[in-house]
């Protein structure tokens, strides 16, 4: 911390953060630089503003201008203030401001990666896993994030989510029993007012008794800390369970201002998760890596995932190879606490949702051992039970097997072929044989001759 800034008992900074003092707002007061709606009016969404921040060649700012005539472009004065003007590898600048990678698209490049637009089951409603649904109730970010999977989408309509909307939303979920747990996304769901926060999360709680946990994806501790106010968290806490999941990428995100963000929301006890995403030339050194993770505990941050690059349009520059991920976890792995260890997952291309990738701890197998080694490189034989009978054997399942056959649920992809029934041998893709997966038609089970 600077020896110009203390921080009160409360948290609050009293001086001015070293950031602000070298940055363009040095003579913004205050009052003002705390009040979000005061950085959201004066973010920087053109080269010649950017001009003012970093040092930028006539060559970049023209890419600049270039870029922004397929994707926009908006960075808080917080976020800004943040760019080391002489260094074009910045990790915030990177972040932040347009380049020439993103004019140069792949041949696998995707405009909707994730199948979010064809998984959609209601207005911003995407219903993919059994028992949640991800709701885009707002299109509009703090900062305009040069990585993001939904640049096709952010910006395009700034309004929040409407009643008609909403109640289409609520409908579904009511048709559907068996979610228990909404992800509110973006966009940057923390953009909406306090009071129309509240509103959907209080409709949320009275229509959708179904749903237990309520989720909020958001940015604002790192690009808008100063959205993360008392009034916001004593509001959100009369909702519980309520979490939220942030998404720091780099160390140098940690400021006394996001820092306190953190501290408000953890206080009001919210659990905090943090997803990263592993990007070239940003974040893809397992030294930075572990700094973040180590970073992220020390503010009561559990670290969630770490993402592999989407591949949506315009990102090709920022992607690296999953084995970098893979590396990344093997220099995390027992060499940090498991606390601290995120999961690295592949958002699959297509809507095939998450899949967790790691290194291969188990070496080899057979009916009464499994080889294993740590992350040392020791191998041992872990000598399995001679006699086992599970307590859910078939003809005497438990009672919460029994609850869950009694409501009619069913287990669907790989988990379905652990069931015994001899009809149930393989999966297959959709449209295949003319079988269909009732959750979303993608696997279907085939059945034997």
């Amino acid at each position: 911390m600077a020896k110009s800034e203390t921080v009160s008992a409360t948290g609050e900074s009293d001086g001015e953060p070293w950031y602000k003092q070298r940055s363009i707002w040095r003579d913004v007061p205050m009052d003002l630089w705390r009040d979000w709606h005061w950085q959201m009016r004066n973010r920087i969404s053109s080269a010649e503003d950017l001009a003012r921040v970093a040092h930028i060649t006539p060559r970049e700012q023209r890419t600049i201008e270039r870029a922004l005539e397929k994707f926009r472009f908006s960075v808080t004065p917080y976020y800004a203030s943040l760019i080391d003007p002489d260094d074009p590898d910045c990790p915030i600048r990177l972040q932040s401001v347009p380049g020439n990678g993103e004019l140069s698209f792949s041949d696998f490049d995707i405009k909707d990666p994730l199948n979010e637009d064809g998984d959609s089951v209601a207005p911003g409603m995407t219903h993919r896993y059994p028992d949640r649904v991800l709701w885009v109730v707002m299109h509009e970010c703090a900062m305009l994030c040069r990585h993001c999977t939904r640049k096709r989408k952010i910006g395009e309509r700034p309004a929040p989510i409407g009643d008609d909307e909403l109640d289409a939303g609520l409908s579904y979920l009511k048709s559907k029993p068996e979610i228990r747990d909404v992800v509110l996304s973006g966009g940057d769901p923390f953009l909406l007012s306090d009071d129309r926060i509240e509103h959907i999360l209080q409709r949320l709680r009275d229509e959708a008794p179904s749903v237990e946990v309520i989720r909020f994806g958001t940015r604002t501790p790192v690009t808008l800390p100063q959205r993360i106010t008392p009034a916001l968290v004593e509001m959100l806490k009369k909702y519980h369970p309520v979490f939220v999941n942030t998404h720091f990428n780099v160390p140098k995100e940690f400021t006394p201002e996001s820092e306190q963000a953190l501290r408000l929301l953890a206080d009001a006890g919210i659990p905090l998760g943090n997803q990263s995403v592993l990007l070239r030339g940003v974040n893809d050194c397992w030294a930075l890596m572990r700094k973040l993770m180590h970073k992220l505990t020390a503010n009561r941050v559990r670290p969630y995932y770490i993402y592999q690059c989407d591949l949506a349009e315009g990102l090709e520059h920022f992607r690296t190879t999953v084995s970098k991920g893979i590396e990344i976890t093997e220099h995390l792995r027992g060499h940090i606490s498991g606390l601290a260890v995120p999961t690295f997952v592949v958002d699959a291309p297509g809507g095939g949702g998450k899949i967790p990738v790691h290194p291969n701890y188990v070496v080899s197998q057979h009916e009464n051992k499994v080889v294993l080694r740590n992350f040392e490189g020791r191998i041992v034989a872990y000598e399995e039970p001679k006699e086992y009978v599970g307590m859910c054997n078939e003809g005497h399942p438990c009672s919460c097997c029994r609850e869950i056959s009694d409501n009619g649920e069913e287990a669907i992809g790989i988990a379905g072929l652990f069931n015994d029934d001899p009809e149930n041998i393989a999966l297959v893709p959709a449209g295949v044989d003319g079988v269909e997966n009732e959750l979303d038609g993608r696997l279907a089970p085939r059945r034997s001759a």
